[in-house]
């Protein structure tokens, strides 16, 4: 390796030329990638999965396969309403997984002892590192927001707390565009209908991606992709 190849700025490269290096199995160029999807990415998974550790595990397990298949990656959308697929993909099917577990476990239960299982709340537990004097203001915040449906839930994420556009947004989840503007409207309403408009100020810290968890995410991805031989040091 030369030494301008060792010296090379891979935070300042552009997202083509990042996934170009990726492709050749550089670790630095899948780190920057990471770091620059890793939150509006763990918002997508938490949206859908509505716990903060699920959605760690979610986020890198699709990481590693999106990571495998780069070489689909044709860049008629950006990179990162790519990936937001991917991880909407391995979120739902790890719940049709797991309700279908659930399921079958109630039957049997039922049948061997009349008990019914419950399925998990998927509550997360309050974040010490949160500003004290707006904790309990976006508590209150994001479990409103985890009680709208699934759709509604989704384009909330995607426009408000996370800032895409319209465009995006319909990319990301296959819809029209009109839908999006339409389920934004209805989010917008249901959650006026449950909060007071004091806690509005609360929306730009909801959802925060700290970063002990932006580095928890990425190490552990590269780790993987460095065991399987993807990437290098």
């Amino acid at each position: 390796m030369t030494a301008s190849a060792r010296t090379l700025d891979f935070a300042g490269l552009s997202e083509p030329e990042l996934v170009q290096l990726a492709r050749l199995g550089r670790g630095e160029a899948f780190g920057v990638l990471m770091q620059r999807c890793n939150q509006p990415l763990f918002r997508t998974a938490r949206s859908v999965m509505r716990d903060d550790t699920e959605a760690e595990d979610v986020l890198q397990e699709a990481y590693v396969r999106a990571f495998q298949k780069l070489g689909d990656f044709r860049g008629d959308s950006s990179l990162l309403t790519w990936l937001t697929r991917i991880v909407l993909n391995e979120a739902r099917d790890r719940l049709r997984r797991r309700r279908a577990m659930v399921e079958l476990d109630a039957v049997e239960r039922a049948q061997e002892a009349g008990q019914v299982l419950v399925f998990p709340s998927g509550q997360a537990a309050g974040d010490p590192e949160r500003d004290a004097a707006r904790a309990e203001a976006r508590r209150l915040l994001e479990h409103a927001v985890d009680e709208l449906p699934e759709a509604f839930r989704l384009v909330f994420i995607l426009r408000e707390v996370d800032g895409r556009s319209v465009e995006e947004t319909a990319d990301s989840l296959g819809v029209l565009p009109a839908t999006v503007k339409t389920r934004l409207h209805r989010a917008r309403r249901m959650l006026r209908e449950s909060l007071n408009a004091k806690l509005a100020s609360a929306l730009d810290g909801a959802f925060p991606f700290l970063g002990a968890r932006c580095g928890r995410i990425t190490e552990a991805v590269l780790a993987r992709l460095q065991a399987t031989g993807l990437a290098v040091a």
